[in-house]
């Protein structure tokens, strides 16, 4: 594999090991041993570990924001119940490892504001283009985030037909 190893599988192998493990675990010789390779191999692809956090922090942003809106653009349903779908029904253990990150972390802690900014004007958008004015939206958006975090940061899933109810509730509050 070694031949192979791409500064990716790296960040790949952070992402799952910050999901598993958390922030601590995102050093070099952990995550040489698991991939099978030296540390020296870490160091050809990073600079030092700020580096290869870096590019963690940015890859999450990837798959955070990008990827979704990307996702909820190409969806047929109403983008808004796609951005609900999407959201509600992930698997947020890495959304989870990325704030705890933050807690300790400078870095982290701008990436997770960097998010929160896209996020919350993606979802102001969103509400503009179904007709509320920008107040509205902007006050809309705030809430529909602070209730995500709020079910992204509590524990176990919620059973699908739960979860449903639960979105249709929503759906409800910021239409009405």
């Amino acid at each position: 594999m070694t031949d192979q190893l791409c500064a990716d599988d790296w960040i790949k192998e952070g992402l799952k090991a910050l999901t598993k493990s958390g922030f601590t675990a995102l050093k070099a010789g952990p995550l040489a041993k698991a991939i099978g390779v030296s540390r020296g191999s870490f160091y050809w692809h990073f600079a030092d570990l700020g580096a290869f956090h870096a590019a963690v922090l940015k890859r999450w942003r990837e798959i955070a924001a990008e990827e979704i809106i990307a996702g909820v653009e190409a969806d047929s349903d109403e983008p808004l119940t796609a951005l609900l779908r999407r959201t509600f029904g992930a698997r947020l253990d890495l959304e989870r490892a990325v704030r705890n990150w933050a807690a300790f972390d400078p870095a982290a802690q701008a990436a997770v504001r960097a998010i929160d900014r896209r996020r919350l004007d993606y979802i102001e958008a969103l509400l503009q283009r179904r007709g509320f004015s920008a107040a509205t939206a902007q006050g809309r958006a705030q809430i529909l985030y602070w209730t995500f975090l709020g079910f992204a940061l509590s524990g176990p899933p919620v059973p699908p037909a739960r979860l449903q109810g639960l979105l249709d509730e929503i759906q409800k509050m910021i239409s009405a």
